[in-house]
């Protein structure tokens, strides 16, 4: 059987290991730390309690949202409330039954195992996955040809939790083994006010209230975001300001890192630009716009047009993207003669 620690090695592929370093010594470790999304903590607090009063493991968990809102930092929180160890993996890093096996015949009673981005496990991993979930078992097949057979294998009672990004690419069967499935949103100004400020007081960095809400206005409702730019901005606060950040000194480090007030960045600007000017503000296809701006076609789907689309800048048509008329205005591109004539929604 392979190691399970190696389910422990997995790196997020779009954060560097200093990135990752910075962003775990920001995150909260209890549900009460934790800001924003109270839905959601409401529902895994009552949960919670409920499996710790049983002494059982608690319902499997599906965690579904855009990334950089803290589905990773819910999972350790949710063991750690339950006082369990916690297995870390990811989809692309299953690729092969025998990994997954392994790592669940190792799980101890009552534990946490996380799965990021679920939705990208191969469909003869996810299958191992689902007598898991739903009976506590696994079955190995023994030998080969006429004399193999299939030998059952148990499993301690564990708790799934699994997070994806794209809820729609994963299949019935997978959705319906999770007890417990909660939605994460993007979010608001006062929250991301609250977490800059709480990021600031942990890095022991002195920042003025309206800085903090200049960071996190730009920080697109992403946590994530806003521990980068607050990263950044201390930085410059450090070399130009003696290390206090300002309302003047925030705004200048963000333009430096060419942050607009919508925390729209260079990716984003050159994905409507590319819309905008290039072909006249579209129908124009997502590859054609990944082909264009040299971006994947799912970078753009998953982390970019989400949240263009909240702006009002960017709709989604049967026939392709297309810019907006606040689109247009923001960006100051004039708009083309025959403008919506072909747009289809």
């Amino acid at each position: 059987m392979p190691d399970s620690n190696k389910s422990r090695r997995f790196v997020s592929p779009e954060a560097a290991p200093e990135e990752l370093q910075f962003e775990a010594s920001l995150r909260p470790r209890a549900l009460a730390d934790f800001t924003g999304q109270e839905k959601v903590k409401e529902l895994l607090s009552v949960t919670i309690e409920a499996a710790r009063l049983r002494g059982e493991a608690m319902d499997h968990v599906l965690l579904i949202g855009p990334p950089g809102l803290g589905k990773t930092t819910l999972a350790t929180i949710i063991a750690a409330e339950l006082g369990v160890p916690i297995d870390l993996s990811s989809g692309p890093l299953l690729q092969r039954k025998i990994d997954l096996t392994g790592i669940l015949t190792n799980l101890r009673e009552r534990q946490v195992f996380f799965i990021d981005e679920i939705h990208r496990l191969m469909p003869d991993v996810e299958e191992v996955l689902y007598s898991a979930l739903e009976d506590f078992r696994i079955d190995v097949v023994i030998g080969q040809g006429p004399g193999a057979r299939t030998h059952s294998l148990p499993l301690h009672r564990f708790t799934g939790v699994g997070a994806t990004t794209r809820q729609g690419l994963l299949s019935a069967p997978l959705r319906s083994r999770f007890g417990l499935i909660l939605y994460l949103k993007h979010y608001d100004a006062a929250e991301m006010t609250r977490i800059v400020l709480r990021a600031a007081r942990l890095l022991e960095t002195p920042i003025d209230g309206e800085a903090a809400e200049e960071i996190a206005r730009r920080s697109r409702g992403t946590p994530r975001i806003a521990n980068r730019l607050l990263r950044r901005v201390r930085d410059y606060a450090q070399v130009r300001a003696s290390g206090h950040i300002t309302l003047a000194v925030a705004r200048d480090a963000l333009d430096l890192l060419e942050v607009d007030r919508f925390g729209l960045d260079e990716v984003d600007k050159k994905i409507m630009l590319t819309i905008l000017e290039k072909y006249g503000g579209g129908p124009v296809g997502l590859n054609t716009i990944a082909a264009s701006t040299d971006e994947e076609p799912d970078t753009i789907e998953e982390v970019y047009e989400p949240y263009l689309m909240q702006l009002g800048f960017l709709d989604r048509t049967p026939r392709g993207r297309v810019g907006t008329p606040r689109a247009f205005e923001y960006f100051g591109v004039p708009l083309r003669p025959n403008y919506g004539q072909n747009r289809l929604f």
